[in-house]
């Protein structure tokens, strides 16, 4: 994709914090790189509700360096170099949304996401209520709705979702329960 301004920017050139187990920070690295060695880096997640109390849900589009083609049932992204987690969350959920004016994301908790292969973040998760019409980013987002609560766990065991998403989603439950 081109603008006026030129080519859109690689993403695998993106700078990344890399953080060690405990979400110190230890370094930069271009994204590229840290998917690569498997480097430990920051990633917002912020699930969306509509005025309705819905739920954003996108499918991912092919072109993703990570979970390309996945279901997902938050916004967000990584966390770039010396960017303040807030504002790595507004900026994502804007963008990935297509809006502009979103109410600042609200903070919940983090946790370190660790799947044993490679992939390893520490996510820092979100929510905010979106009553702007969506558009969303084509570059990100290839389908979308809004599903309700129930709406969302019959397709759980459907439809193929990103593995840190679903971690996200079960820790949002738990933390919601109180426990």
């Amino acid at each position: 994709m081109t603008s006026s301004r030129g080519p859109a920017p690689d993403p695998r050139e993106e700078m990344l914090t890399i953080v060690d187990e405990n979400d110190q920070v230890i370094g930069e690295a271009p994204r590229g790189e840290a998917y690569a060695r498997g480097l430990r880096h920051r990633c917002v997640f912020i699930q969306v509700r509509d005025a309705w109390g819905r739920l954003f849900v996108h499918r991912r589009t092919a072109t993703k360096l990570v979970y390309p083609s996945m279901y997902d049932m938050f916004v967000g992204g990584v966390v770039g170099a010396g960017e303040p987690c807030d504002d790595a969350a507004l900026r994502e959920a804007e963008e990935e949304l297509g809006v502009h004016g979103l109410p600042r994301p609200t903070p919940l908790f983090t946790f370190l996401y660790d799947d044993g292969a490679g992939h390893s973040w520490w996510s820092y998760l979100y929510e905010v209520r979106c009553d702007l019409p969506v558009e969303p980013q084509a570059e990100e987002v290839a389908w979308h709705t809004f599903l309700t609560d129930e709406e969302l766990e019959r397709r759980l065991a459907e439809w193929e979702w990103v593995p840190d998403g679903l971690a996200a989603h079960r820790r949002l439950q738990a933390f919601r329960a109180g426990g």
